[in-house]
């Protein structure tokens, strides 16, 4: 959903504590409402740094931004967006994912995360086979799958083929065609059962059954091997996209560039001059540092993780994004587990893992705000729900106050059987498939129970916490800011074609090209050639026969560009003048180049279709600034100026 999550960190900047001050400390207020001097200064002093204007870090200025923050905020609730089903389920989720911060803060989690560093450590190969069985199977269906899994154990113990009898006997899909091979995984590739058996697992051995969400498994380790390091590699690309600037064969360009890197060109230079991948030719072709499975293209990482020493060179390679000439920068030490700490805390958050948590954390809340269970509330629900409820058609009657008993008590809060039926109505459409009632039942209630408990104890927690209360509010106005910026500016601007297309003929001066040749460029690493070349063009030779003249398939010479470009390209020399016909020699980057420039083209209007990105961008920053002017307008502030006075004094001392 978060379409403009630059916006949101910007108005995190602003956001406010709900911890009551003193009312002579006020200094501001929003339609009445008050805005205290320790919420400014606090939120001035953290984020000052953050600020990129440096005309807006004095504490007038700051102020502005804050007022139009608040603004924002007071519009939000003017236009009762706190009360929007998707604001709703959004915070929600936000504070779901704060509180595990608070509800989890304990010594198993920590236990779990470096359980999961020493095994991150390593990777495994392994098969496995499986039966097929469901929580909710009844007992007897239970039983058969693992007697069933029994006999092909003791078959796999006696030294039977592994892969073979996964292919007779394994009811996983794929097990016909792969034979149960996973291949390498390490942590957090698989469930949490199945993991922790794969490892517990020598070499060359079976595994114990171990039962997950899927069924009863037995697992066969064929190899240990540490896991692949973390690598910085650069690289040049050529696109394999059509070139909107010059017309040439993206494999035969990129085997021109492998051949000048060959010669003793400059990779650095070769990269800014020519590669695609704008972001990194700007710095010489640098990547950030990955591992297997970090980037979305696995041929390049095959051929980065070939090359085993600094300035190793790949040959071009072949990927989804076009294509490449990659060398190695570094390889990376494996972190320490300190390192990795934050990380694999939220990453054993995961489900299977998580529940190893939540019993604990469940039974710390049940201790420390008096958890009372109430009776025997299953052979009520047995006895209620009808069978329909299996096939998610459980309509709920309504409970007499007879029935509508106390299921448990958690401090001052009461549950009733009604809680309890209500949630099952609205869970049995998404809930897991169940065989029984009893199945049902249970495993709903423990839902409903560790639903219940986690929210009394974040309900608790704004009063106990003052810093997760304030980092609630954060979010609560994070997400609020959002929702009213994308109503009033963001979709406006984008469904509103006819004020876009009205603001960008008003306009049409901002969005010129700059003068542009039709020319060909030459470059060269030789001085001679490139004097060679010259004389060549003179002659009025083509771009494409003087490649043929100076490239062999064992030596590329000179690099040809064909093309409309616009004066300050990175194809062009920065001393570049623009006069028709042939160029003097220009030394760039320890190259040469040679422009034969056929046209010159005059500064020219911009298509709406070439600048619409940049169009909406500014048409989005007007109805903003005009939306804004609306709200000062509309809702009235009043700045406590002697208030003001000590601020700023206090700030800029």
């Amino acid at each position: 959903m978060y379409k403009n999550l630059s916006f949101l960190f910007f108005g995190f900047l602003f956001t406010i504590s709900a911890i009551a001050q003193h009312k002579k400390d006020i200094l501001l207020t929003v339609n009445d409402k008050p805005v205290y001097t320790s919420e400014f200064k606090r939120v001035y002093k953290k984020n000052l740094d953050l600020v990129k204007d440096e005309s807006q870090k004095n504490v007038e200025s700051y102020l502005d931004l804050f007022i139009d923050y608040k603004l924002k905020i007071a519009e939000a609730y003017a236009q009762k967006l706190h009360k929007d089903a998707t604001y709703k389920k959004e915070f929600s989720q936000y504070e779901e994912q704060l509180s595990r911060n608070y509800l989890f803060e304990d010594k198993v989690t920590e236990d779990l995360a470096r359980e999961a560093y020493e095994r991150g450590l390593e990777e495994i190969d392994a098969s496995h086979i499986l039966v097929l069985s469901g929580y909710d199977d009844l007992p007897q269906d239970t039983l058969k799958a693992y007697n069933k899994i029994k006999r092909i154990r003791d078959r796999a113990l006696k030294g039977e083929d592994f892969t073979a009898l996964a292919k007779e006997t394994s009811e996983e899909p794929s097990a016909n065609d792969r034979g149960g091979k996973l291949g390498y995984f390490s942590v957090f590739y698989l469930v949490y059962p199945f993991e922790t058996e794969a490892y517990k697992t020598p070499v060359g051995e079976i595994s114990d059954i171990v039962r997950t969400q899927f069924g009863y498994h037995i697992i066969k380790v064929h190899d240990r091997r540490k896991r692949a390091p973390h690598i910085s590699v650069s690289h040049i690309m050529i696109s394999d996209k059509p070139d909107s600037t010059g017309t040439f064969d993206p494999e035969e360009r990129i085997n021109e560039i492998y051949a000048l890197i060959q010669q003793g060109e400059s990779f650095e230079s070769l990269a800014k001059q020519y590669s695609d991948d704008k972001a990194t030719g700007k710095v010489g072709g640098r990547l950030p540092k990955f591992t297997k499975g970090d980037l979305r293209t696995i041929e390049f990482e095959e051929a980065a993780y070939q090359l085993t020493k600094p300035g190793e060179l790949s040959k071009p390679i072949k990927s989804s994004f076009g294509w490449h000439i990659i060398r190695m920068e570094e390889i990376h030490p494996m972190q320490t587990y300190v390192e990795q700490m934050e990380t694999l805390l939220r990453r054993v958050q995961d489900p299977a893992r998580s529940k190893v948590v939540t019993n604990k954390v469940n039974k710390k809340i049940k201790e420390k705000y008096r958890f009372t269970q109430k009776g025997d509330f299953k052979t009520f629900f047995m006895g209620y729900l009808g069978d329909e409820v299996l096939q998610r058609k459980w309509k709920m009657d309504t409970l007499t106050s007879a029935q509508d008993k106390v299921i448990f008590t958690i401090g001052d809060r009461e549950l009733n059987y009604s809680d309890f039926a209500n949630y099952i109505s609205e869970r049995q459409l998404k809930a897991d498939v169940y065989k029984t009632k009893e199945g049902l039942i249970s495993g709903i209630y423990d839902e409903f129970e560790t639903l219940e408990l986690k929210n009394y104890f974040k309900y608790r927690l704004e009063f106990e916490s003052e810093e997760y209360a304030a980092v609630v509010s954060e979010y609560r106005d994070g997400l609020l800011i959002f929702e009213v910026m994308n109503k009033n500016v963001w979709n406006k601007a984008k469904n509103d074609t006819i004020g876009l297309m009205k603001y960008y003929n008003t306009r049409k001066d901002q969005y010129m090209w700059k003068d542009r040749v039709d020319a060909v460029v030459v470059s060269t690493s030789s001085n001679t050639i490139a004097k060679q070349v010259r004389a060549l063009l003179t002659e009025g030779k083509t771009g494409e026969e003087i490649k043929q003249q100076f490239n062999t398939d064992a030596s590329v010479n000179v690099i040809v560009s064909d093309g409309i470009f616009e004066i300050g390209q990175n194809v062009l020399p920065e001393n570049f003048e623009a006069v028709k016909g042939i160029s003097p020699v220009y030394e760039v980057d320890q190259s040469f180049k040679i422009i034969n420039v056929r046209k010159l083209i005059p500064p020219s209007e911009k298509t709406f279709e070439e600048v619409r990105g940049k169009v909406l961008s500014d048409y989005q920053n007007y109805l903003e600034k005009t939306w804004m002017q609306e709200l000062h307008e509309k809702h009235k502030v009043e700045v406590n100026k002697k208030e003001l006075k000590k601020v700023i004094k206090e700030l800029n001392s």
